[in-house]
């Protein structure tokens, strides 16, 4: 005699299948199938966003999915979702499900040419991402452009704070000296300005020499780096954190009294140069060089000095020099980052490289997580993100990120993605 089974129990039983079986599904589409899917997706909010926003009663396309809008008109909460599943979440989901054949073999097919022809073509996808998302206002695209500048700070300190073991606090300070450096080398030869009268040299030649200023941003702040380092490593222990904490207060306090470059006032007017195409080049030329050169001997040697310094020294490595070469490779990648920066918000001012911006940069490596290129990016984006997403809060934004990053260090200490290598072969890979 057939056991009649109760519909309720059916029905949950059903849910409960269905939910592992879209996740094994979606674990066979490869990262080509997956920007696919993004590209798909953003091209439909381009051709109809603003007729479905329209249709959903919501006032506009909302800027950052949804959030900031629900924050600020929390009635809005339906329409928003709806919105987000039906140009988002389905079209995301159903077109790498079912391009997974394709992308799949087109994976395969990249993996027998030369990595460096895969990862342009997966570059070329993702910046079309950007660009077409970036097409809907000017606010999306500075809030690209910030993240990817975040990102390359949050990498430029890990090699710091994470593979060498070291706590320094003087990011601030070198992102100051990229800035202002940059800022002065483009100023001066390509732009009229009431601090340096007029241009050496026609603007219309400035964007070939702007990978130029950025270099000498770099520059500057590593040799600010290589100031700091001379007397920090003949000591050990926190005496690190003390110099480099002092010496992001005297690179701010000198900025403030050299009256040539603004003094407290700081420095405007630069030139726009920092467009969607340079900052994206600026972050992958960065993630790729920083990923090698913690993968090189320079990075292992780096790896044994933090774990025990005595042992790596036994073991002939130069521990003093290679803290050196590292220190002053972050902070180059800091003051390139800072030119970025410069040229993006085109009015910098001393109080702008302060405490707040060194507790934005150190939770954003240790919330991504510590010795990872995966979790700095990771890091980076989730930090900036929540920070944009929750302005409409306003001071209780101020209490609500901290929380998140207290939880984070208590469940996940070492981060959410720390210990990881950035595997480009694996992620790029097919699934099947």
């Amino acid at each position: 005699m057939a056991t009649q089974i109760p519909q309720t129990a059916t029905s949950e039983h059903a849910t409960a299948g269905l939910l592992p079986r879209i996740g094994r599904s979606l674990a066979t589409v490869p990262a080509l199938g997956w920007l696919v899917g993004v590209l798909c997706a953003v091209i439909i909010e381009y051709v109809i966003g603003d007729t479905l926003a329209v249709m959903l009663y919501l006032p506009k396309v909302p800027a950052l999915f949804g959030t900031t809008l629900v924050l600020k008109q929390p009635l809005l909460f339906p329409s928003a979702l709806l919105f987000v599943l039906l140009v988002y979440v389905l079209p995301i989901g159903a077109v790498a499900r079912l391009s997974a054949g394709w992308t799949n073999r087109a994976a395969v097919a990249l993996e027998r040419v030369p990595i460096w022809l895969s990862v342009l073509v997966h570059l070329g996808l993702l910046y079309a991402v950007l660009h077409v998302w970036t097409e809907a206002s000017d606010y999306r695209l500075q809030v690209a452009k910030l993240i990817m500048i975040a990102v390359m700070l949050t990498l430029s300190i890990n090699v710091i704070n994470g593979y060498m073991g070291e706590f320094s606090c003087s990011h601030p300070g070198f992102m100051a000296l990229g800035a202002y450096a940059s800022s002065v080398f483009t100023l001066l030869l390509f732009k009229q300005d009431r601090l340096f009268g007029a241009a050496l040299l026609p603007e219309s030649l400035g964007p070939y020499f702007f990978p130029i200023a950025l270099v000498i941003g770099g520059a500057a702040a590593a040799l600010g780096a290589l100031v700091v380092a001379i007397p920090s490593f003949r000591t050990r222990g926190d005496y690190l954190a003390i110099i480099s904490l002092a010496f992001m207060f005297i690179v701010k306090s000198a900025i403030e009294n050299i009256e040539p470059i603004g003094g407290p006032r700081g420095m405007g007017g630069q030139p726009h140069w920092s467009t969607l195409p340079a900052v994206f080049a600026g972050m992958a030329i960065c993630i790729w060089i920083i990923n090698n050169f913690v993968r090189s001997t320079m990075g292992k040697a780096l790896n044994a000095v933090r774990d025990n310094e005595i042992a790596a020294d036994a073991m002939t490595v130069n521990t003093r020099r290679t803290k050196m070469v590292a220190f002053m490779f972050g902070a180059f990648w800091a003051g390139v980052a800072g030119g970025f920066y410069a040229h993006e918000v085109r009015h910098v001012t001393p109080g702008s490289f302060g405490i707040q911006m060194l507790a934005e940069i150190l939770a954003m490596v240790y919330f991504g997580g510590l010795n990872s290129v995966v979790g700095s990016i990771v890091g980076a984006v989730s930090i900036s993100m929540i920070s944009e997403i929750l302005k409409p809060l306003q001071l209780y934004k101020w209490i609500i990120i901290p929380l998140i990053l207290i939880l984070v260090m208590i469940f996940r200490p070492t981060g959410l993605v720390a210990f990881r290598d950035f595997d480009i072969k694996r992620i790029l890979g097919a699934r099947r």
